[in-house]
């Protein structure tokens, strides 16, 4: 038997428990619960990751809704990562995923 590859659950446990403190601590709730309004204040991306966010909008034609939705993912992301700030990898995956989404 093949023994499998990947992290732990119990270390992808205790991530997301952080990253659920963190974000509890940052705003009061969850990402997925902030509103539009609330996204300027705590989802604010570096230069890298809003160039990368305004390039993905123009070319894959994607509504104000979609922007605030793959933010407020690119937020959870680099939660989960422990990162202070919203950065081009954490946008570039939350797209990644959008775009994934949209194919199914």
């Amino acid at each position: 038997m093949r023994e499998a590859s990947g992290e732990a659950s119990e270390s992808v446990r205790s991530r997301v428990a952080a990253a659920w403190r963190a974000q509890i601590a940052r705003q009061g709730k969850p990402n997925s619960e902030l509103a539009a309004r609330e996204l300027e204040r705590f989802c604010t991306a570096d230069a890298a990751a809003s160039a990368l966010l305004k390039h993905a909008i123009a070319r894959l034609g994607l509504s104000a809704r979609a922007y605030h939705r793959v933010l407020k993912l690119g937020r959870t992301i680099a939660d989960l990562a422990g990162a202070a700030g919203i950065g081009a990898p954490h946008v570039a995956e939350a797209i990644q995923y959008r775009r994934v989404d949209r194919q199914q």
